[in-house]
């Protein structure tokens, strides 16, 4: 068994991704993130978390009691997510004559309003947009772009350019969000955390519910029997020792419970098979358990679509927003009235180049799209401006991003999370879309 306590971590390319520069995602781990998983026996103080080879992944921060906001949950599509394949502006003519072979057709796309059409497949989607409970921001985007997935990944999960703070910032709303029961300080070897939680206040990482446990203890009587011994071991133990120890025993414990209850997803909800699909339904399960979640994280990869993206009904794109768009409408699904208090965001560090290449792909670009669904989100509407894809518009030969992710972020978290925004968002001006409602 080792432990390592440095702060600082693995990086890890995102999938499919076959660029020079800038591949890896950092994943860092700080010395108050407990991490869950399967790989934990001696790693009390700093549990377990199993990434796997999936592409999903979720994480998870625990809060106490004080805490009354939504659950805010990050799904972070990894690799430079083609928001104009997503949200097509199909009545714009430029994106038709930058794309003759892989735009989505006006015909097969679900208009949204005059200038933006949904993508075929994320057509499970439109029943939520039609209720009020999704919305789009087009051209969003960074303040200082960059095509390298690296800088852009860091520079986005840190969200506080220009400043000297180092922490991520969901690491910085759950300080704010006060006192944070269950979990205390710890990292250990194999899980890691994304960079959006590095910092001071206690984070876990988990895989699944049903995989979360302590490693080399293979029935529920060894378990058990580990627990005991462990707990034992350190009862006497000073408190930095003995608080991690202790709320790594009991997020076993708690997981044992859950997996124990086992879980049929509400409402005739069904995933689709895969990591995504996996991971929502997990987070699903979490939500609804009750447990205190605060913030969460599911990233997913593969949008890094250099060649062969496909047409709007077969192909990378096709399969990859098929996949999505069926697990977000599942997990709306299956939390029913409790998707009431969860706010979901969907990022990715840059966009694509507006112009196919000659590999039938998309280089990295700029602006984006950011889909937006939740209980308090004035939804059916596309959000931002738009500044159009016509040659002078462009920034670079990208589409422009004319509103500042952490714009959508930052009213996120004072209209549902009740959270003031300026210390996670340093520097970020105070011009908001209304996007939300303010929570009762």
């Amino acid at each position: 068994m080792t432990s390592d306590l440095t702060p600082g971590g693995a990086q890890t390319l995102p999938p499919g991704c076959a660029c020079a520069q800038g591949q890896a995602a950092t994943s860092q781990v700080s010395r108050r993130t407990l991490l869950a998983g399967a790989g934990a026996l001696g790693a009390l103080g700093a549990v377990v978390g199993v990434a796997g080879p999936s592409d999903a992944a979720t994480q998870l921060a625990f809060a106490g009691a004080a805490y009354t906001g939504d659950t805010i949950v990050v799904l972070s599509l990894r690799g430079g997510f083609d928001g104009l394949s997503a949200v097509a502006p199909i009545g714009d003519p430029a994106y038709f004559a930058a794309r003759p072979s892989i735009a989505v057709p006006a015909s097969r796309a679900i208009k949204l309003d005059t200038l933006f059409g949904l993508h075929p497949a994320l057509a499970p989607l439109k029943p939520i947009w039609d209720t009020g409970g999704l919305a789009a921001v087009h051209a969003v985007g960074q303040v200082n772009p960059t095509r390298s997935h690296f800088e852009a990944m860091a520079t986005m999960e840190n969200a506080a350019p220009g400043s000297t703070i180092r922490t991520g910032w969901l690491d910085r709303m759950i300080g704010l969000s006060g006192p944070v029961s269950t979990f205390a300080s710890a990292a250990v070897g194999a899980a890691t955390t994304p960079p959006s939680m590095i910092g001071p206040s206690p984070e876990l990482a988990v895989q699944s519910v049903d995989g979360f446990t302590l490693a080399g203890a293979d029935t529920a009587a060894e378990q058990t029997r580990w627990a005991t011994a462990l707990g034992a071991l350190y009862a006497g133990a000073p408190a930095t020792l003995a608080a991690p120890a202790t709320a790594a025993l009991g997020a076993v414990s708690t997981m044992a419970g859950l997996k124990a209850a086992g879980y049929t997803p509400a409402n005739g909800a069904v995933y689709p098979k895969g990591s995504l699909g996996d991971a929502l339904r997990d987070l699903a399960r979490l939500i609804k358990a009750g447990i205190g979640l605060r913030a969460a994280t599911v990233d997913v990869g593969n949008w890094d679509m250099h060649s062969g993206l496909g047409a709007s009904d077969s192909g990378w794109m096709f399969r990859q927003l098929t996949e999505l768009g069926q697990a977000l409408a599942a997990f709306h699904r299956d939390l029913g009235p409790k998707m009431a208090d969860v706010t979901l965001v969907t990022l990715s560090e840059f966009g694509r180049r507006v112009a196919e290449n000659g590999s039938g792909g998309l280089d990295h670009g700029h602006g984006n799209v950011s889909l937006v669904m939740g209980g308090g989100v004035r939804g059916g509407k596309v959000y931002g401006r738009w500044p159009g894809l016509a040659a002078a518009s462009l920034d670079s030969g990208d589409l422009a991003g004319t509103t500042d992710y952490r714009t959508v972020l930052a009213e996120a978290l004072e209209q549902r999370a009740k959270i003031a925004s300026t210390t996670v968002f340093p520097g970020l001006g105070t011009d908001r879309l209304g996007l939300f409602a303010a929570r009762a």
